[in-house]
Parts: C-alpha cells; structure tokens; sequence
C-alpha cells in the first residue's frame, strides 16, 4: 500500500481501512523524513554561507556604527585611523629630515631614513578595515550546536515544497470536488506568501529593527549579542512575517465560507488600514519612517485579497430562483 500511495494519489470515492491509511502516512512521512535529511546534509555542507546570510544585517548595521566611530569597534576603529595618520605624518618628517638638504649630519640623516622605514613598517601593520559585529558564542559547544540549528532552519524552509505536497496529497482526497475547488488555491497560496513574508523581512524588517536595538542607548552599554539570542530573534521576525503575509489567504477563507462579504471589506477598509499600522508599528525597530515602508506592501496585500475575493466569492442565488422551483399548479385545475 505505501508504494500504491506514493505512486498514485488517492481518490475522494477510494475506500481505504484504517491500516491502509496509517501505512499511507508512514509511507508519507517517510519521503519527509528522507527530504528533510537530504536536505539538512546540503545545508549543513554549506554552513558557511548560510550563516554569512543569517550574519550579514548584523554586520552592515554595525559596520556602519564602526564607520560613525560609535561602539567599541567604533573606537577601536577611530584610533586606528588616528595612529595611522600620526605614523604617516612621523614618516613624512623623517623622509624630509632625512634629504640631503635638510643640512644635518650624515650620520642624522642615516638615522632618519632607517626611522621612515620603520615607520613605514609599522603604518603597514596597522589594520585599517575593521569588520561589523558577529555573534558571540560563550559555550564551548555553542558554535557547533549553532551551526546544526541554522543548517536544519534552512533545511526546513528548502524542504517546505515536499512536506506540503506531502501533507496536501493526504488530506485533499477527504474534500469533495467542490470543497477541493475553494481549498487547493488557498493551499497553494500559503508557501508562496510565506516565502514572500521571509524575504520581505530579511530585506526590510531584520535590517531595521537590528538598527534600531543595536543603536538604542549604545553608550551606555558594551553591545556583545550572543547567537543563540540574536538566531532566535532572526527566526521569530521572519516567522511573524510570514505569517503577516497570510492576510489573503485568511480573508479568502472567510469570504468563501460566508462569514465576511466583500462589500462588508470594502466598506470597513480604513479601520482595516488602522490595524495594518498598529500592526507595521509592534513589528520590531520601526521608526516612523520605516513603520511607512512597512504599511505599503501589508495594505497592497488587503486591497489584494479583497480583489480575489470578489473573484472568487460564491455568487448569491437569484431571489426568484429559476422557476423550477415555483409551486406546483393545482391538480384540480383544468
């Protein structure tokens, strides 16, 4: 049976016992499992650069704080360019005492040209790139775990399309045509908007809200984020994305099952557009500016499922009906 219903899908008028369907969910679980394995193994062979995704709004936000001179990299940075500059300056005197015609001693002059040497020396030494933040780790084993637990977050969302084929294909065949007509398109929606709501985080939300808590009240504290907290952080934001993201789907569900009208969204549009901004504002590190940037494309996605839901809302049934139904003339009429 587990090969039968991985080669073919089930039927909605199939008949199945209660062990063929378990054997169908072990067998389905199983290319999930083997998925999520196969993939893990992918992501864990490219840790490197799925962690330099994950670390990079960490790091361009605070390579700008670095650029500002704000920080303790920022310091480290600004005495940097100081001792630079100082040594450049040093050498250029020595160099010029060291002619010929600066009228010291040959001797002096000797002694000066080894000193611009040795300063040169020491300019190049000096580091004049300084890298953003990265996480911090204070467990021996922290590294390691953390690199599992990114390689398998990443092996969760590449697997995404065949756990969701997977879990579709077990559960439409329980719909009746006409409920797979209304569910199908919902279901198709959900990853591709879920997909959308992560990128839309990672581009726009993860950038901002890491400015923003990275930068508040910095002076004041010695900002060392360790990666377990700033992982989890990424996770949370770009999970509440994609779920933000799922407004159509949800909208189109209340308006196919009649709980809501179009005309009722329509109508009730600008206290729709209130809670789109209480909802960009309790996102994490929005400004003002930014809560704007982040309303545009939430409202886009309301107006959105208000057009598909005018598409595809079931029609209201005529007042007078067709005819078909009328009553029945009287028998004793001639």
């Amino acid at each position: 049976m587990a090969a039968t219903a991985l080669r073919r899908p089930v039927g909605h008028d199939d008949r199945l016992s209660l062990v063929e369907h378990l054997d169908e969910l072990r067998a389905r679980l199983i290319v999930c499992l083997a998925a999520l394995v196969v993939m893990f193994g992918l992501c864990l062979w490219q840790n490197d650069r799925l962690l330099s995704v994950v670390n990079h709004p960490l790091e361009q936000e605070t390579q700008k704080q670095v650029d500002r001179g704000q920080g303790t990299l920022g310091g480290i940075a600004a005495t940097q360019r100081s001792l630079l500059e100082l040594t450049e300056v040093n050498r250029a005197t020595a160099l010029e005492l060291a002619k010929p015609s600066s009228g010291l001693p040959a001797e002096t002059r000797a002694r000066f040209a080894a000193q611009a040497e040795q300063l040169a020396a020491v300019a190049d030494g000096i580091p004049t790139n300084i890298e953003g933040n990265k996480p911090v780790t204070l467990g021996i084993g922290e590294p390691f775990t953390m690199t599992l637990a990114i390689a398998a977050m990443f092996a969760f969302v590449l697997a995404m399309p065949i756990l969701l084929y997977q879990a579709y294909a077990f559960v439409i065949p329980a719909f009746t045509p006409q409920e797979r007509r209304t569910a199908v398109p919902l279901m198709l929606l959900v990853p591709l908007l879920f997909c959308a709501g992560v990128v839309f985080g990672y581009v726009l939300v993860l950038p901002a809200a890491v400015r923003f808590l990275q930068n508040f009240n910095a002076d004041e504290f010695n900002v060392l984020l360790q990666a377990r907290d700033y992982y989890k952080f990424v996770a949370l934001t770009l999970l509440a994305c994609g779920v933000v993201f799922q407004i159509p789907v949800g909208i189109l569900a209340l308006t196919r099952l009649g709980v809501v009208e179009v005309a009722t969204l329509r109508r009730n549009r600008r206290y729709a557009i209130v809670i789109i901004a209480v909802l960009a504002m309790l996102l994490p590190g929005t400004d003002p500016i930014t809560m704007l940037i982040l309303m545009g494309p939430l409202i886009l996605l309301f107006e959105l499922s208000i057009l598909l839901a005018s598409v595809f809302a079931p029609r209201p049934a005529p007042a007078g009906g067709d005819g078909a139904d009328d009553e029945e003339p009287d028998d004793d009429a001639v």
